[in-house]
């Protein structure tokens, strides 16, 4: 059972993408558990260039480390915490002069057997940095068919955070 239309969450980073591109501001991605989809949807709509500065895809703790998440962070709260969404969001921000970050780490689907002790089913974390704040958000999914379908949803609950904040 889906909880979200394709379509609506097309058509609202559409939206996003053009009130960014309206206002001047520009976002960047550090993505873990969507896997770059949030950087997808948003360079669906023509013009996008102008908006998203940059985004990366870290789905290891390496990654996220090599990309400027303290390690510490991720040794003292897990990947999957507040903590960690928040400085995947300040990281990708500063790395390229966004004036918003987006950054996104959870379980979907099954246990991540990197971390299993830190892994929830359903269970994501998302943050959004401008230079003045970082506001935290977190959600419980219910179980979906496929992987795709939880990133739908999870990107579903960041453009509500995300068109609120714009």
């Amino acid at each position: 059972m889906s909880f979200f239309n394709e379509e609506e969450v097309r058509e609202s980073y559409r939206k996003i993408t053009l009130e960014l591109i309206e206002k001047g501001r520009t976002v960047s991605t550090m993505e873990s558990c969507t896997s770059g989809l949030i950087a997808s949807l948003i360079t669906d709509t023509e013009g996008a260039s102008v908006v998203l500065k940059g985004a990366f895809v870290t789905y290891s703790n390496v990654a996220k480390i090599m990309q400027g998440v303290p390690k510490e962070t991720i040794e003292k709260y897990s990947v999957y915490s507040k903590e960690t969404a928040a400085s995947m969001a300040e990281a990708c921000r500063k790395t390229y002069g966004a004036d918003y970050g987006i950054g996104v780490t959870g379980t979907m689907g099954n246990i991540d057997p990197a971390n299993a002790e830190a892994s929830v089913l359903g269970r994501v974390y998302f943050a959004i940095a401008t230079e003045e704040k970082t506001k935290n958000f977190y959600r419980e999914l219910s179980p979906m068919p496929t992987r795709y379908e939880y990133k739908l949803e999870v990107a579903k609950e960041i453009a509500k955070e995300i068109i609120a904040m714009i």
